[in-house]
């Protein structure tokens, strides 16, 4: 190994230890706060309480998104290689493409329409940061899996239908809390608080390719390790649910908070957050 190698790894090293002593050391912040104030800023948003400067500020809204994030995208970067990029690069792909035909022909998810701006957009059609969102749901949702799987998520046909179900259950929260806030809105009037069940046929399809790719993404016993090293890798998971829940809660979406709840209570089974998520472990 070279000179140069050396200190590049070695750069590297330094760079990984001091993003996780920041997030270990802000976890509270990061996984408590961060929701809870996003859950109140987008809800005033959505009632008319906040100037139009402020409501539903693009900027405001990557930002957060992007601190909440931050446990996972820090937790996995140790197992993201060469290989892991590049299936992670096709889902990228893939959320673009498919969130484009949607939004133009209503397949597979029904007729809808973004009514709320995420930032720059794709063809001015698709978010360009719609990957930020979807593709750590989807991360977050086969890292459960593995965890509250054990040794089953060993066959690869449970873990892959424990996946999409999971993803599913996420979404069964999201969509009803986004539709009441107004980030998007469907043509036809849904069923289950305004979200047509044709939107979940969609997400079985596109749970179904994300698992597929994150599963061809990662070698699952290096990641698993990982996993169980780092503490705080499912902390965005812990935003989820207290910003959508939070936001289901004071629409009065009961359905939907009990998913949140059950989607808490898989995570207290981990036995992650048996120490409090502010204290910080080794």
């Amino acid at each position: 190994m070279t000179a140069d190698a050396t200190r590049h790894e070695w750069s590297r090293s330094d760079v990984q230890r001091e993003l996780e002593r920041l997030v270990t050391e802000n976890r509270v912040t990061i996984a408590v706060v961060f929701p809870t104030i996003g859950a109140l800023t987008l809800v005033a948003s959505a009632e008319g309480w906040l100037p139009p400067a402020l409501a539903f500020n693009p900027l405001v809204i990557l930002f957060g998104t992007a601190v909440m994030r931050s446990p996972l995208l820090v937790g996995l970067a140790p197992r993201v290689g060469t290989r892991a990029l590049g299936f992670l690069g096709l889902l990228t792909v893939y959320t673009w493409t498919i969130e484009f035909v949607g939004v133009h022909t209503g397949w597979p998810y029904g007729t809808f329409e973004y009514a709320v701006e995420l930032g720059p957009s794709l063809l001015r059609s698709v978010p360009v940061a719609l990957p930020l969102f979807f593709v750590p749901l989807v991360l977050n949702a086969y890292l459960l899996t593995l965890l509250v799987l054990g040794d089953r998520a060993d066959r690869a046909s449970v873990r892959a239908l424990a996946g999409v179900v999971s993803i599913i259950a996420i979404d069964l929260v999201l969509d009803p809390a986004a539709v009441a806030i107004g980030f998007w809105t469907y043509d036809a009037s849904g069923v289950y608080y305004g979200v047509p069940w044709s939107n979940y046929v969609g997400w079985l399809l596109s749970g179904t390719v994300g698992v597929a790719l994150v599963d061809l993404a990662f070698d699952r016993r290096a990641l698993l390790e990982r996993v169980e090293e780092c503490q705080f890798v499912l902390d965005d998971l812990v935003s989820f649910v207290l910003l959508w829940g939070t936001i289901n809660a004071l629409y009065g979406n009961v359905i939907p908070v009990v998913f949140a709840a059950g989607i808490g209570i898989a995570l207290l089974s981990t036995g992650r957050y048996v120490v409090p998520i502010g204290t910080p472990t080794a």
